[in-house]
């Protein structure tokens, strides 16, 4: 039997999990943006049903379609108008499809320790920020993004 790694995996070691505030997004042409969340990751396998014949009450399943969810980004306001420009070239039939990166961080937020990447996302829906004379938070807006595909590194 082969001898258990000293790592933070042995039995008996509390792992803690990472935090969630510590990522990055990179967007493939995008140099400016600000992001304060990110929503949404996630897939699919639709299941396909079928009853065998001779057997009609057993129901088996075989993998069918694959659905990656929207992805929503949200991030705040500055000058820059580079995402609501890319969103703005799929309105005008001008669709530009980029490669995303969410890259999660450990504790000392430099050091990356796990990706997402989004293949061939586009924008597919903007929000504008809710202005309030009342409120004194930053400005935020939102772009939702679909994908081709997904993986994780």
């Amino acid at each position: 039997m082969p001898e258990a790694k000293a790592t933070a995996q042995a039995a008996g070691t509390y792992v803690d999990p990472y935090r969630a505030f510590n990522f990055k997004v990179e967007v493939g042409g995008v140099t400016e943006g600000h992001f304060t969340e990110v929503s949404g990751l996630g897939a699919r396998v639709t299941p396909i049903s079928y009853r065998e014949a001779g057997n009609s009450q057993v129901v088996h399943y075989v993998p069918g379609r694959v659905d990656y969810s929207e992805v929503t980004l949200r991030y705040g306001v500055t000058r820059s108008r580079e995402l609501f420009d890319w969103f703005k070239s799929g309105v005008t039939g001008h669709v530009q499809r980029k490669n995303i990166s969410i890259i999660l961080l450990d504790a000392d937020g430099t050091t990356e320790v796990m990706r997402w990447n989004l293949d061939k996302a586009w924008a597919t829906e903007w929000h504008g920020s809710l202005l309030d004379a009342h409120n004194q938070e930053v400005a935020i807006e939102s772009v939702t993004l679909v994908c081709e595909s997904m993986d994780r590194g």
